[in-house]
């Protein structure tokens, strides 16, 4: 088997018991949070009625074998029902699914295009009053909780100047523009902190590839500044770049409960929201796991991009 296909290979059995790992967790402390079924039926219920319903819903077997039959539910294809809504979870997640996606998508491609030209752009003038800006820029951008610079935008961009709307979501489907117009402030609050977190590492590792001969090198052969960011500073410099990136997928992630509740968004971070406060295990738990399963696989996708920008990297 080629060296490659090993390394993936490798790479995909260590995230399946990670996946496992968090299962269980969500499950556990889900479970420790306290009796939805009580919360649900309010304080005029009897303790006969709350037991009916805690048999109906298996909630009254035991912790490992509550899971067993979770897990055997969701190999099948089968996540439950939602004790709110009543409502099978796989079709309520599908339903906030295009949002959230959506959300993501143009957050991660912005933050890229904007935060690596100014982190190459604040190197190549390092010391300079531009990366001065850009830094000072940066510090304060990671200091900005992302609901304050949501509140922000909607009070400037859809108050005050009324170039944006304020809240919703206009699926795809329904236009272009509406849809890009409804996720542009969403997209720029929750792309701060991740914007910051690619330029700084940008800066640095441009600053270090800098000082390397080879580059040195390639200017004395006559090489243009534009080639020598692009193809040798920028080359070499990616693998930090690609790490951060990986680690800033969980700021998105974590980004999108917050910014979906601000923005009124129907995503699934505000349905996660929404389920912890009315204690909705079967769809909480799901939604965790999706999370969960999403940040693994993003993960094992960086580790194998590692191996292609750097054949050095083996495990």
């Amino acid at each position: 088997m080629p060296a490659m296909l090993k390394f993936i290979a490798y790479r995909t059995l260590g995230a399946i018991p990670v996946v496992g790992i968090v299962s269980v967790i969500v499950f556990v402390f889900l479970r420790m949070a306290g009796d939805p079924v009580a919360s649900m039926l309010g304080d005029n219920a009897t303790v006969q009625q709350v037991a009916e319903i805690r048999h109906a819903m298996g909630l009254d077997l035991p912790i490992p074998q509550q899971f067993l039959l979770w897990i055997s539910h969701v190999f099948r294809g089968d996540f439950g029902l939602s004790i709110v809504t009543h409502e099978p979870v796989s079709q309520m997640i599908s339903g906030r699914l295009q949002a959230t996606l959506s959300l993501a998508a143009t957050t991660i491609l912005f933050s890229i295009l904007t935060a690596v030209p100014l982190g190459l752009f604040a190197a190549r003038n390092r010391g300079g009053w531009t990366d001065r800006i850009i830094t000072l820029l940066c510090t304060a951008g990671f200091s900005l909780p992302t609901f304050v610079v949501g509140y922000l935008l909607v009070w400037l961009f859809s108050i005050r100047l009324q170039w944006l709307p304020a809240q919703g979501y206009v699926g795809i489907e329904q236009g272009v523009a509406p849809w890009l117009l409804h996720l542009v402030a969403p997209t720029v609050a929750m792309s701060t902190v991740f914007i910051v977190l690619i330029a700084r590492i940008t800066r640095a590792g441009a600053i270090e590839t800098l000082n390397q001969d080879y580059i040195r090198t390639a200017r004395a052969m006559g090489a243009s500044e534009m080639r020598v960011f692009t193809m040798f500073v920028l080359r070499n410099a990616a693998v930090p770049i690609v790490t951060i990136i990986g680690v800033g997928i969980g700021v998105v992630l974590t980004g999108v409960v917050v910014t979906e509740t601000v923005f009124n968004l129907p995503g699934l971070g505000r349905l996660t929201i929404e389920s912890v406060l009315a204690r909705d295990f079967p769809v909480v738990q799901c939604v965790m796991i999706l999370f969960s399963f999403t940040y693994v696989l993003i993960n094992l996708v960086i580790d194998i991009i590692y191996s292609l920008l750097d054949p050095r990297i083996r495990y």
